[in-house]
C-alpha cells in the first residue's frame, strides 16, 4: 500500500477516534443535563438515538479502514 494511502487512512482512523470520543463526551453531557432541568424521557430519548448514529456511522468507517488495510 502506498504511504499516500496509508497517510489518507490514519487521517480518517484519527477522526472516527475523535468522532467517538467526543459523542461519548456530548451524550454523557446531555443525559447529565437533561436530568438537572427535568427533561422529559423522549427528549432525552432523542440524544441517545444521535449518539447510536454516530456510533453506527464510526463503526461503518472503521469497517471500510478495515477493509482497506486488508486489501492493500
Amino acid at each position: 500500500m502506498s504511504s499516500d494511502t496509508e497517510i489518507r487512512l490514519a487521517k480518517k482512523a484519527r477522526f472516527v477516534g475523535f468522532v467517538m470520543a467526543a459523542t461519548m463526551v456530548i451524550w454523557l453531557g446531555a443525559q447529565w443535563v437533561g436530568g438537572k432541568m427535568g427533561l422529559p424521557v423522549r427528549f432525552v430519548f432523542l440524544f441517545d438515538l444521535a449518539a447510536l448514529g454516530a456510533f453506527a456511522w464510526a463503526f461503518v468507517n472503521i469497517y471500510q479502514i478495515w477493509r482497506a488495510r486488508q486489501q492493500g
